[in-house]
């Protein structure tokens, strides 16, 4: 499968933006889908995913209360909108896919098999 984040850009804090990653190549509604991020110098973290009926999202303490992961499988899309930023949420963000994790597993970059080239995000103060 195929994947093309885009949404990326420069905010002030307090922002809002709105990442979209496209999908193709393969049936994306039985694919669980996450987004992670990775700030220079550090490790790419786990941002949020949402399994693959889109009935359960996950998200990382950080974020929580701040973003929304959703999907729209007719779409074959996953958005992640971001509110109330902070200069700490600059960072590549990078959307990935899997066919076969389970819940317990999806906060685990090793875990998906498929990543999209990544979308940066900055926030000024």
């Amino acid at each position: 499968v195929q994947l093309q984040a885009s949404g990326g850009g420069l905010v002030q804090a307090g922002g809002s933006l709105r990442l979209s990653c496209a999908a193709s190549g393969r049936t994306f509604s039985s694919a669980a889908m996450g987004w992670f991020r990775q700030a220079p110098g550090k490790e790419r973290e786990f941002v949020a995913a949402i399994s693959r009926s889109g009935g359960r999202p996950y998200y990382a303490d950080s974020v929580k209360g701040r973003f929304t992961i959703s999907r729209d499988n007719a779409k074959n899309t996953v958005y992640l909108q971001m509110n109330s930023l902070k200069p700490e949420d600059t960072a590549v963000y990078y959307c990935a896919a899997d066919f076969g994790l389970i819940a317990s597993r999806l906060g685990y970059p090793r875990e998906y098999d498929y990543w999209g080239q990544g979308t940066l995000v900055t926030v000024s103060s």
